[in-house]
């Protein structure tokens, strides 16, 4: 009997593939009902756990019996009406949601909602807009708008398209060295931009469904990709939907950063920012220093529901 440590780079459920430090790849399955203390998940095993696993003399098939604590992770419920988690990846550098204004739509609503749960979890974030070859007319002010909003509250923004090579230098720039989870709606380009920045993965590219106009999936489940000048990027199946997991609503606008900044202003220590009179958010939304999309998303995050037809301003 052999014990081993790596890091899960692919999981599909039923089974995980481990990289050791040795760059050797081994398959394994978890050993018995394993649950980790204090998650309740779909997967209790994510791409990017650090785990412990035992190889048996003559056993094609690693066991995993440990997983280290985790310095993070990204989790959304699994569909709407799921009382079910879903853990994405974990031990993340930072963590980017792909956006596109057009084939598909990407909402603010799904924006926010992954940037909340980002925040929850202290993992950087940032946003690329693909696609911006099909961007033009009225299109190009809100994209710049979008692109001044999530820059001014803090979040890198990048301008992107797969077909024209155009900023795929400065995204290398961004992954180089670093454990990066690309995340988005099925459609967005996610693989097309992998196969700009990595030739050699030669990963399968979908096309747009001309009836609802969403991406087909191509990814049918998390794998940590190895980049050639450094890190790993963590390929995911299209989210449609991203509930929130584990958050109560009094912590919901700490993780708005323009919210966060005014807290402590507000006349109630404990203000939803919603009904209650002395409330500095109120105060500064009025005043349009925060942005009204913004704040009607947090007012559906609060009310649990889904905003993904909002259309932008």
């Amino acid at each position: 009997m052999e014990i081993k440590k790596g890091i899960v780079i692919r999981s599909t459920g039923s089974a995980c593939n481990i990289l050791d430090s040795s760059g050797d790849v081994f398959e394994c399955r978890l050993k018995g009902n394993f649950r980790i203390k204090g998650i309740s998940s779909t997967n209790p095993v994510a791409v990017g756990d650090r785990v412990q696993f035992i190889l048996q003399q003559g056993e094609s098939v690693g066991l995993i019996n440990a997983i280290e604590p985790r310095d993070n992770y990204i989790i959304r419920k699994a569909t709407k009406l799921s009382k079910q988690s879903h853990i994405i990846a974990s031990n993340l550098s930072q963590a980017i949601i792909m956006v596109t204004l057009a084939s598909p739509r990407t909402s603010t609503g799904f924006i926010d909602r992954f940037l909340v749960t980002a925040e929850a979890y202290h993992i950087p974030a940032m946003l690329i807009f693909n696609k911006i070859d099909l961007i033009m007319g009225d299109d190009l002010s809100r994209l710049q708008k979008l692109s001044d909003l999530y820059t001014g509250l803090g979040y890198e923004c990048y301008k992107t398209s797969a077909l024209e090579n155009r900023g795929i230098e400065e995204v290398k720039s961004l992954l180089k060295d670093k454990i990066s989870l690309i995340s988005g709606h099925s459609g967005v380009g996610k693989t097309a931009l992998i196969n700009s920045i990595e030739p050699g993965l030669l990963r399968k590219v979908g096309e747009i469904s001309e009836a609802h106009h969403k991406g087909k999936h191509t990814t049918t489940f998390a794998e940590m990709l190895p980049l050639s000048f450094g890190g790993f990027i963590i390929d995911t199946p299209g989210i449609k939907e991203f509930g929130l997991v584990n958050f109560n609503k009094q912590e919901i606008a700490e993780r708005f950063p323009e919210m966060r900044q005014l807290m402590h202003k507000c006349l109630f220590n404990n203000c939803t920012h919603v009904h209650e009179p002395g409330c500095a958010v109120k105060a500064a939304l009025a005043k349009g220093e925060i942005d009204q999309q913004r704040y009607v998303n947090y007012i559906s995050i609060l009310n649990d529901e889904y905003f993904e037809e909002t259309e932008w301003d």
